[in-house]
């Protein structure tokens, strides 16, 4: 599958938080959007890896996802290693994306930054030629992304662009909720942690009004970007 976009998280529900608004954007204006989550997010205190499997098929739906998959990788122990540079390798060969995004490159969660690293590197390792990977019994042709782009999660990085999501923050915050037993439920009896707050449910709307009073619109998501940014002209920016 030949795909636009391709949107790598450490946990179900990554994507979502960080660049659900872009994502459903995308989809809206006929990208083809796959997302791949390394972990099952097994280590969270609320839930199980089964309710988060099932959250993350509901949060897909929302964001209108060509396909998402799980590689099964180890919650809280991500590591940089052959064998899950590899696994990422088979992703982007097999839905050859234009644009990669991924976690961001510092968090409050170890994971995050890890994540970022891996696929960053696996983005590349994708290019070369002498690295061999098989998938289903065929071959797979090399490919390297055009952009390694990075969302922003619970740290307050300085973006170097702006995604304008105005028309689609209802629906990131509804990708969002999909994660039911993640987020913020006054009627939980499971303990409270960072992210079940009503505050952090409220910094879902604040931080991208913030970016969007920032960059001129209403609600904006931000990216740092592994390379300088060209443009061909000047359409597109918002004035």
């Amino acid at each position: 599958m030949k795909t636009d976009i391709l949107a790598f998280g450490a946990h179900p529900d990554d994507v979502e938080l960080g660049c659900g608004g872009t994502i459903a954007k995308m989809v809206s204006e006929g990208k083809k959007c796959v997302v791949v989550d390394l972990t099952r997010g097994e280590l969270g205190t609320r839930g199980t890896d089964e309710t988060r499997k099932a959250e993350a098929a509901d949060a897909a739906q929302i964001l209108g996802l060509s396909a998402r998959e799980n590689l099964g990788m180890k919650d809280g122990f991500l590591v940089n290693s052959e064998e899950y540079q590899i696994k990422i390798v088979k992703m982007i060969r097999k839905y050859r994306p234009e644009i990669v995004l991924a976690n961001a490159i510092d968090d409050r969660h170890p994971d995050h930054a890890k994540g970022a690293k891996l696929v960053s590197d696996a983005c590349f390792l994708s290019g070369l030629r002498k690295i061999e990977t098989v998938l289903e019994g065929e071959i797979q042709e090399v490919w390297r992304p055009k952009h390694v782009f990075h969302y922003i999660q619970w740290k307050d990085i300085k973006p170097e662009f702006v995604i304008d999501i105005s028309e689609f923050l209802d629906k990131k915050i509804a990708s969002c909720m999909a994660y039911k037993t993640q987020f913020y439920d006054p009627t939980s009896t499971e303990p409270e942690t960072p992210i079940t707050t009503k505050d952090f449910y409220e910094s879902l709307t604040y931080r991208a009004q913030d970016l969007g009073r920032l960059s001129g619109v209403t609600y904006a998501e931000g990216f740092t970007s592994e390379k300088l940014i060209s443009l061909k002209n000047f359409d597109g920016i918002v004035w």
